[in-house]
């Protein structure tokens, strides 16, 4: 018997909840962890730059501009690229080259080490994703891998790793919407708030 409409409403946010608590359990603290690298990058002048694939790619953007223009806080835009939106870019590299590089070759354009990647792919696995995250580490960039419950070949080409415990593709980039914008509120606390809890990863750079 097929469910009923109300029932997959349900069923779908209990789900998703179940994942997000499980999440924020276990890895509250990384996020923290991440958060306070991106804004020690930010600090000494580097820039963030996304990338990913369909409902990933708007996750990339919706990002971007969170950092570019405001969050919560008001404070000065910060450098944030998508590397999702220039579609003669992407369309010039796909066609002379491969959809496989259509991240990797603007990282190799924009990307200065101490920079930061951050590749979003809901598998892990995604060919584009993980070449511009192997070209990344290769300029000395810091790479953060945003997955689900499997890292695939994220695990070994990345700083560090946002692995949601769910297999399924919507629960888990709903989890990394909620993780991103945690990212964006956090650098603005330890970049314009509690700059004191910053100083001391400054000054080990």
């Amino acid at each position: 018997m097929s469910q009923t409409a109300l029932q997959k409403v349900l069923d779908h946010a209990r789900d998703g909840l179940e994942v997000r608590e499980s999440f924020f359990e276990q890895y509250s603290q990384l996020v923290v962890d991440v958060s306070r690298a991106l804004a020690v990058r930010l600090a000494l002048g580097s820039k963030i730059l996304f990338c990913g694939n369909g409902g990933s790619a708007a996750d990339c953007q919706h990002l971007a501009a969170e950092l570019v223009n405001r969050f919560k806080l008001e404070r000065p835009p910060l450098p944030g690229i998508a590397l999702t939106t220039d579609s003669s870019i992407l369309t010039a590299i796909g066609n002379d080259y491969s959809y496989d590089l259509v991240f990797e070759k603007q990282v190799q354009a924009l990307g200065q080490p101490g920079d930061v990647l951050i590749g979003i792919s809901t598998s892990g696995t995604s060919p584009n994703v993980i070449c511009a995250l192997k070209e990344a580490q290769r300029k000395g960039m810091v790479t953060v891998g945003m997955t689900g419950i499997s890292a695939g070949e994220m695990l070994p080409i990345c700083d560090h790793i946002i692995s949601v415990p769910s297999k399924d593709t919507a629960i888990i980039q709903e989890v990394h919407i909620a993780v991103g914008h945690l990212f964006c509120h956090l650098i603005d606390h330890f970049l314009f708030e509690a700059v004191s809890e910053l100083e001391p990863y400054l000054s080990g750079e």
